[in-house]
């Protein structure tokens, strides 16, 4: 198929995109040939499979610039976001195409993601503060208020790379305990007491084996597993803190 007009094409990459409806017994494989720019995105490909190959390929996507966390998915068994993850650096060969990893797939490439915001919600981490003064500003100058909205994106791909959460659907999972460790940070006047009783449990805080596989997928520099050490040490601190104030009570 031609490339879209005004598009410089310099290679035609082959997906296989995995496929996966309601009634189906397994998900399978497609393949497509894809003529798309030198700079294009994985998003950009699989925009051109829906628009000139397959327009029943589901896939969800939003914002185009990696700030709204829709386009989780994974790339050769790597959790990318695909708006800003370029063709070019996904090897040679074909590209194998899947959706996120431990959650349930709805269709195709997109999962259900209600089990996320679900696990989020006892943290009530809040998800605007406002900001310090931007670099280079004076700061005595009269102006409004900056606000950002916090760096954690929701896109799952810590979930879908943590290795405890593929076995274990009881554990609170990477995303989860960082919000906890950003709460126990900033409680804003709040008792951060209950969050961190909510983590320090065997399927909280203490379950994590420490692979720091969700640091590495996680695409905004959450850390989320340095949260999650952050909490165990929080926690180990409290605790030695209490027993030495019963070794002295007992004395």
């Amino acid at each position: 198929m031609a490339p879209e007009s005004g598009t410089a094409v310099s290679r035609t990459w082959r997906l296989r995109v995995s496929r996966w409806r309601p009634g189906d017994a397994h998900p399978h494989f497609d393949d497509f040939e894809v003529g798309v720019g030198a700079d294009a995105t994985l998003l950009d490909a699989l925009r051109r499979v829906r628009s000139h190959h397959d327009r029943s390929l589901t896939l969800r996507y939003s914002c185009c610039h990696a700030s709204c966390g829709t386009c989780g998915m994974r790339a050769n068994g790597r959790e990318v976001l695909a708006c800003v993850t370029r063709l070019a650096d996904l090897g040679p060969g074909p590209i194998l195409v899947e959706p996120l990893g431990n959650a349930r797939v709805e269709h195709d490439l997109v999962v259900d993601m209600r089990d996320l915001y679900v696990s989020l919600e006892p943290a009530g981490r809040p998800l605007v503060r406002q900001d310090s003064v931007l670099a280079g500003q004076d700061e005595t100058a009269a102006s409004p208020g900056f606000f950002r909205y916090e760096d954690c994106i929701e896109c799952g791909l810590c979930l879908s790379a943590c290795p405890v959460a593929a076995t274990d659907p009881l554990y609170l999972g990477p995303a989860a305990l960082a919000a906890a460790w950003r709460v126990t940070q900033e409680p804003r006047g709040g008792d951060p007491e209950p969050v961190l009783a909510w983590v320090d449990d065997e399927q909280g805080c203490w379950r994590c084996h420490a692979s720091f596989e969700c640091s590495e997928a996680c695409p905004s520099g959450v850390d989320p597993a340095g949260a999650t050490m952050a909490l165990r040490r929080e926690l180990t601190r409290r605790e030695l803190g209490r027993l030495t104030r019963l070794g002295r009570r007992a004395r």
